[in-house]
């Protein structure tokens, strides 16, 4: 079976590197070193890729709650995708975008959420990121390229999907209802509260159950094909009302992608995640699965 709509391959991007209606961003993060994403970026990159960062450009400013990652200003993110000439309108849009990373989608699923999240579904992932790309042979490039600027810039228009994005009164109602299910995005030891390498409190929502992210990928970081994710997918008892949460709103975005790529409908995401939830409890009183 194919595996996706959403996903291009390395040969099908190398013939579109020249296609003025096609832009290419490089997601690539490192959450312990948040330099070196953008570092890489500068080494090398697929040629005419732009860079956006995951805390400056596809997140807001962290407060007491919400979040590590609160989904970003709308205002502004829409400001910058018009800076990388992404159009929503004919002509020339809609603009057909292509995400990659390093990171098992990790940070192109975020991306690739958000752009779906604002109307726009002309947008894929490379399947394999910059791996598979260096893996072909195809060569990198150091140029960067400027923003577009004046009747160069895109024309992108939001459409949000509210409806996509709950906070944590929303889960707090649903996740006891029978018509609802909570799955965590995050390793099986974090959820189980085992371990807790990178928020003050370990443990996970009562009630959720377990995906691990990277469950979806193989460790080449390509998708696994839609039998795979059809049958890794029937163990869950999917509900109209299926929230999706990580630690901070970006992992669960591989599931929500993933989920979509099998053919379900586009669930929730509850973008504060744990980092949020655990916001409200305290160290002696740590609500947990």
């Amino acid at each position: 079976m194919k595996k996706s709509a959403y996903l291009v391959d390395v040969h099908w991007l190398f013939e579109h590197l020249e296609d003025p209606n096609c832009v290419i961003i490089d997601t690539r993060f490192s959450l312990s070193q948040p330099q070196q994403g953008y570092e890489q970026y500068q080494t090398g990159h697929i040629p005419g890729a732009y860079y956006l960062d995951l805390n400056q450009d596809l997140s807001s400013s962290v407060e007491a709650h919400g979040g590590r990652h609160p989904l970003p200003n709308w205002n502004a993110f829409v400001d910058k995708l018009n800076q990388l000439g992404i159009h929503s309108k004919n002509p020339p849009g809609p603009t057909q975008i292509v995400i990659y990373d390093d990171s098992r989608f990790a940070f192109s699923a975020r991306l690739w959420w958000m752009l779906r999240y604002l109307g726009h579904e002309q947008v894929a992932i490379l399947d394999g990121g910059i791996q598979a790309w260096k893996s072909a042979g195809f060569a990198l490039s150091k140029d960067i390229p400027k923003p577009k600027t004046g009747p160069e810039k895109g024309n992108f228009v939001a459409r949000p999907q509210p409806d996509w994005v709950v906070d944590i009164e929303t889960v707090r109602q649903q996740k006891d209802r029978p018509d609802a299910v909570v799955i965590d995005s995050r390793s099986p030891e974090r959820w189980r509260g085992e371990i807790e390498p990178i928020d003050p409190i370990a443990g996970s929502i009562p009630g959720s159950v377990n995906s691990f992210w990277q469950d979806i990928s193989t460790e080449e970081g390509r998708l696994k094909s839609a039998d795979k994710l059809a049958t890794h997918w029937s163990r869950f008892d999917l509900q109209p009302e299926t929230i999706v949460y990580c630690g901070s709103g970006v992992t669960a975005c591989v599931n929500l992608f993933s989920l979509a790529a099998a053919g379900h409908q586009m669930y929730k995401l509850y973008p504060g995640g744990w980092s949020d939830w655990c916001s409200y409890l305290t160290e002696n009183a740590p609500e947990t699965n």
